[in-house]
């Protein structure tokens, strides 16, 4: 019952692509990408899709990704990212209790095997840095909240799903680490940084005791990482 994790799958199933996203690693991902699961994944194991999956506008808009990840073997568990328009937080009960058949949405909750995740939020230089302090707060109760959770029924081994890396170019420690300290969470897995220049933006080795591992798509060539065996 392997775990794996990828994110930014960015898919898009109707017109252009709208990023436009260039250079050989992003063409046919979304063929690559099955035919890389269907080589790595069984239908005992999870994969946890960490944010910005599909350009989705609404809800009711979610069949053809989820049809498309139905092609997949084995559980999917998704997190939500900056790009996920039809995901608001505080929908994330609705959305499993509209597709909880098909996939679980982990947004301030947790999963089956002590997998706990929220979008996160790090300052990128794009908004003030009080607003990004603001935001990092909020989603930083919505982890530990998560947390509590998790632990409150009896899970020893915590795993950490973020969108946003959990620090910024100038950080070691952030909320977000403090937290997986505290929690004692083996791993803080996340995604969102994107091309070569990106990829050293945050934490990716141990860090007082956390294993941290960054899983853009683009960073591991949409072949999805092992998480736990």
């Amino acid at each position: 019952m392997a775990l794996f994790a990828i994110g930014d799958l960015h898919l898009y199933f109707t017109g252009e692509d709208p990023l436009m996203l260039n250079g050989k690693i992003w063409q046919d991902r979304a063929n690559r990408f099955i035919t890389n699961c269907k080589n790595l994944i069984t239908d005992k194991d999870t994969l946890v899709i960490t944010g910005d999956h599909a350009y989705i506008k609404k809800p009711e808009e979610l069949t053809p990704y989820l049809d498309y990840l139905d092609r997949i073997p084995g559980k999917k568990v998704l997190t939500r990212g900056n790009h996920d328009q039809f995901w608001e937080a505080s929908k994330t009960e609705k959305l499993n209790e509209m597709y909880g058949d098909r996939a679980f949405f982990l947004q301030g909750n947790y999963f089956l095997y002590g997998e706990v995740g929220t979008k996160g939020y790090t300052y990128e230089g794009k908004d003030s840095l009080e607003h990004s302090e603001e935001l990092v707060a909020r989603e930083a109760d919505r982890l530990e909240s998560a947390l509590i959770s998790a632990r409150d029924h009896g899970f020893a081994k915590i795993i950490i799903f973020l969108h946003y890396p959990p620090t910024n170019i100038l950080q070691r420690n952030s909320a977000f680490t403090k937290l997986a300290e505290k929690y004692k969470a083996e791993q803080v897995v996340y995604s969102h940084c994107h091309g070569e220049r990106r990829f050293n933006d945050s934490l990716k080795s141990r860090h007082h005791g956390v294993r941290y591992s960054l899983v853009s798509a683009d960073f591991v060539g949409f072949v999805p990482k092992k998480i736990l065996d």
